[in-house]
């Protein structure tokens, strides 16, 4: 059984939704420049959000904030096409717990506590970046930890986790957010 300081924390997650989660060391968190290059160059929400780059910190800012903390939770989200119609909903709420988990870690104690989640944003249709307006919900907003150039692949696959890329329709999706937590 994992046990840790932040099981009060994680056992809902893994309970709610099947989550697997695990404490690393931010050391063992893969950045990477070129990963923003395949947000720039393939995915068609560059430039569109807030949270996504450029607007999101850049592979530098991240490492110098990664050097800043000694402890971090991954957590893993498998999605499969049984869950059909519903994996839309059970990632959103998935990435809406992971923020209000950041609120109640801050509201503990773990002041530096801030999560990286995964993909685009997905609280508005269309972000407000693109008319120069706030951020609507600057309190949930979050980045992606491909946004802010860390390599997902490499850091799950450091820390013991399995993800390879989707070949098919099919495939199981893999959402791994990152907390950082002191």
């Amino acid at each position: 059984m994992w046990e840790s300081e932040f099981d009060k924390y994680c056992h809902s997650t893994i309970e709610t939704f099947g989550a697997g989660v695990k404490q690393i060391l931010p050391d063992d968190v893969v950045t990477s420049d070129w990963v923003r290059w395949k947000c720039q160059y393939g995915c068609p929400g560059y430039g569109r959000g807030y949270s996504c780059p450029p607007h999101s910190p850049s592979p530098d800012q991240t490492r110098a904030v990664l050097n800043e903390y000694s402890r971090a939770l991954l957590f893993h989200l498998e999605l499969r096409e049984e869950d059909g119609k519903n994996r839309r909903e059970k990632s959103i709420s998935f990435l809406e717990h992971l923020v209000t988990l950041e609120g109640e870690m801050f509201k503990d104690g773990y002041y530096k506590a801030f999560v990286f989640l995964a993909g685009p944003c997905h609280l508005c249709d269309e972000c407000s970046s693109l008319t120069g307006a706030p951020c609507n919900f600057a309190m949930k907003a979050r980045p992606s930890m491909e946004a802010c150039g860390i390599d997902v692949y490499q850091t799950a696959r450091t820390n013991g986790f399995p993800i390879e890329p989707l070949k098919q329709k099919g495939d199981p999706r893999n959402l791994f957010c990152l907390m950082l937590v002191d």
